[in-house]
């Protein structure tokens, strides 16, 4: 039975207007995904970029104090140990010395000396009341008497500096306070009475030094004042920040590097002397450029693109050019105006939406 050419041409009209109603919805950002996206717009900022460089912590030398033997003789106490905490005056180590007892001999014939100057003077001043004396000899052994005790004050006070005790012994004290960052002695030692060596090194740390080697090349990219981020293995989530407070301009010919230093806060004391360290440098390129948070650039197919927000309904997926990523900044060559809107939060999300 064949098919009317009515029916026919009924059932076309009906086919076609069944497939108008199919029509793509445009894509539109919904609620849910809308509060889960931040919004950025482009800015025109100065260009940062960045060294990384790699040093040691030291202790700032101006919180540093040498301390020194004062004679030879032998070390019968050694009181602290590396790494401990010392007040100032605090006793380090106790050395018995032949060269002490000369000193005690010393303060002793100058206490004698003083002691007799003294008397003379007296006699003098009789003899000259009685007339049996000239005034200059009065005047002479005054002067003995002054040089005699000249001479007791300075031993009196060599004591006094190097806290010499009565017996021939002498105490090797804290000059200041801080922490004992090195040790050059140990009990029972034999110290030479030609020994000019240190023997130990008290650091005060609640601000360090960080000295960075600085490679020839790129020498012309470091200046003082510019800002520098230090990191440790110890504590490798965190970052201490300062700024370069000097340039050595000397090159080390082991290293063919230049040294700059970085002074650095160091709160709770967590970094030591001779600490490894990585020291990040930040400069200007004195010039600007579109810059994004980092966040915002979505890499895709060897390419990188950004999701250029107008509206709801009106999403650009924008390839850009990268100049370059300083952390949380992306500096952008091409493709992004200065007052464009990006998603800069799960900007993948919608990517993903639109171009699936």
């Amino acid at each position: 039975m064949k098919a009317s050419p009515f029916l026919i041409f009924c059932l076309i009209l009906w086919s076609c207007g069944s497939h108008d109603s199919i029509k793509e919805m445009p894509f539109a950002l919904s609620d849910e995904m809308y509060s889960r996206c931040e919004f950025t717009v482009a800015t025109m900022t100065d260009v940062k970029n960045e060294l990384r460089l790699f040093g040691k912590v030291a202790a700032d030398n101006n919180k540093l104090a040498q301390v020194y033997p004062i004679a030879g003789g032998n070390v019968t106490r050694i009181n602290v140990e590396l790494g401990d905490y010392v007040k100032q005056g605090q006793v380090l180590a106790t050395v018995q010395s032949s060269e002490v007892a000369n000193f005690q001999r010393e303060k002793l014939d100058a206490q004698a000396d003083a002691a007799l100057a003294q008397k003379n003077l007296e006699v003098a001043k009789e003899l000259y009341a009685g007339k049996l004396s000239s005034e200059r000899d009065v005047i002479a052994a005054d002067k003995e008497l002054q040089k005699a005790n000249a001479e007791l004050k300075r031993i009196m006070e060599v004591y006094s500096i190097y806290r010499l005790g009565e017996e021939s012994t002498y105490k090797i004290v804290a000059p200041i306070s801080g922490f004992i960052v090195f040790k050059d002695i140990n009990q029972n030692e034999q110290l030479r009475n030609d020994k000019s060596d240190v023997v130990f090194s008290i650091a005060q740390i609640d601000d360090v030094w960080v000295l960075a080697n600085v490679n020839e090349s790129i020498i012309a990219k470091v200046a003082v004042g510019y800002e520098a981020s230090v990191q440790t293995i110890s504590y490798p989530d965190k970052i201490f920040v300062g700024k370069i407070d000097r340039i050595f301009n000397a090159i080390d010919p082991a290293t063919k590097a230049m040294k700059i230093l970085t002074k650095i806060h160091n709160p709770g004391l967590l970094l030591k002397p001779d600490m490894n360290a990585t020291v990040t440098i930040r400069y200007s390129e004195n010039r600007t450029m579109i810059s994004v948070p980092s966040s915002s650039i979505i890499f895709e197919k060897s390419r990188n693109w950004v999701m250029v927000f107008k509206s709801r309904t009106e999403i650009e997926t924008r390839l850009v050019e990268v100049y370059q990523q300083l952390g949380k900044v992306t500096y952008i060559l091409s493709g992004l105006k200065e007052g464009e809107t990006v998603i800069s939060a799960n900007g993948l999300l919608v990517y993903d939406a639109l171009n699936d």
